[in-house]
């Protein structure tokens, strides 16, 4: 699949979550995405930078416009060296959480998402890879 390079984005602190977001909309404004697209994938990844932080202290964000013959659209790669989730289906469930949300993130965030996956190992990290298509 066709993509061009791929900012990569340091989640350290609640100011970066900003960036993220700010990047993330500069994006998907580029790729044609509508109000409501750009805002939920905005959304998607203000979700997840924050889990960065949360869970795992820190983290890194690639963000990338993306194409395929006749549609265009932003990916999002949110990489830790956290914990790990010991069990993925838990913690996609409305509800369910270890911190102090309200364990909506992480389904929240695959709703808003066309694309979703999320590559974990307990103790050396995740990996979560969105997409949000025109």
């Amino acid at each position: 699949m066709p993509t061009t390079t791929a900012d990569i984005l340091p989640v350290n602190t609640s100011d970066d979550i900003v960036r993220v977001r700010q990047e993330v909309r500069r994006l998907a404004v580029e790729a044609g995405l509508g109000l409501v697209d750009q805002t939920k994938i905005v959304t998607a990844a203000s979700e997840l930078a924050r889990n960065l932080l949360d869970h795992a202290g820190s983290g890194v964000v690639q963000v990338a416009p993306i194409s395929e013959i006749g549609k265009r659209g932003v990916r999002l790669v949110f990489e830790d060296k956290g914990p790990g989730i010991p069990d993925i289906e838990k913690a996609l469930t409305d509800g369910y959480t270890t911190g102090k949300g309200l364990g909506l993130g992480l389904g929240g965030a695959r709703r808003l998402s066309n694309e979703f996956r999320i590559d974990t190992k307990v103790g050396e990290g995740t990996r979560i890879t969105i997409a949000r298509w025109k």
